[in-house]
């Protein structure tokens, strides 16, 4: 339900919508019932489709810090690697966004930034598979706060390029199983080893921008960067804790 009865607006949301004013948008931002936590409950919320929801993805560039803003349907996953293509001329990589940074770069919570009227300026890009729908509905500077517009407003809005940087939810989901299977394989073959445990990279090293694992070996940077370096006690630690996550996975 939407609560257009509230009578102040959160000071986020207030910002994005003198920014809309500026600019001329016809719509101003709404706010949604507090029930409304994720993205297929909003979506139920406004009677749309999850792919309707304009969801705001943030990533912090390694190079200069910069804020990087991935917009993108509702219903997809950002593909961390062809941001990298896109935004790191340089070579080097993007890195997870925190709340601290999100809030202080953003001026924006978490769950609740908007394409527009940012602390700090973001580099910022507009998935293509926005382009599906007429209308599209994008955060307004609280976890609750929406406003409607077209995928070609949002880029009237931004000033952003629209690029081809989501995953295809089938091939991730064949990807996905593939991984679990090899690594699930070779965790089996070692069940009783103790010493020089092998790695489990399966050659699939790319991260996921959520979880923070790799979608290939199921561990986090920090345990591929100090494998070499562990003992066989900390890599069996280490082997726990990926079946337990690929577990999670398929649960």
């Amino acid at each position: 339900m939407c609560g257009g009865e509230l009578k102040v607006l959160p000071e986020g949301v207030q910002r994005v919508a003198a920014e809309l004013q500026a600019k001329g948008h016809p719509h101003s931002p709404v706010m949604l019932d507090d029930a409304a936590r994720t993205a297929q409950q909003a979506a139920d919320a406004l009677g749309i489709a999850l792919g309707q929801i304009a969801k705001s993805i943030i990533f912090r560039r390694k190079s200069d810090d910069a804020v990087v803003l991935v917009i993108t349907a509702g219903d997809q996953r950002v593909d961390e690697r062809k941001v990298e293509a896109l935004v790191c001329p340089d070579g080097k990589r993007l890195g997870r966004a925190d709340a601290a940074f999100v809030k202080t770069r953003t001026g924006f919570s978490i769950g609740g930034v908007s394409p527009l009227a940012h602390a700090t300026p973001p580099v910022t890009l507009i998935d293509q598979s926005l382009f599906r729908f007429e209308e599209v509905w994008a955060a307004a500077g609280h976890p609750h706060g929406v406003f409607k517009l077209s995928p070609q407003g949002l880029v009237a809005l931004t000033g952003a390029p629209v690029a081809d940087v989501a995953v295809d939810p089938v091939q991730e989901q064949v990807a996905q199983q593939r991984a679990i299977f090899l690594v699930a394989d070779r965790a089996r073959e070692i069940k009783g080893q103790t010493e020089n445990l092998p790695s489990p990279c399966i050659s699939v090293c790319r991260m996921d921008a959520v979880s923070g694992w790799c979608e290939g070996c199921f561990r986090t940077r920090d345990e591929i960067a100090g494998w070499s370096g562990a003992t066989d006690a900390g890599k069996r630690v280490v082997w726990t804790l990926i079946e337990q996550r690929m577990a999670a996975l398929q649960a």
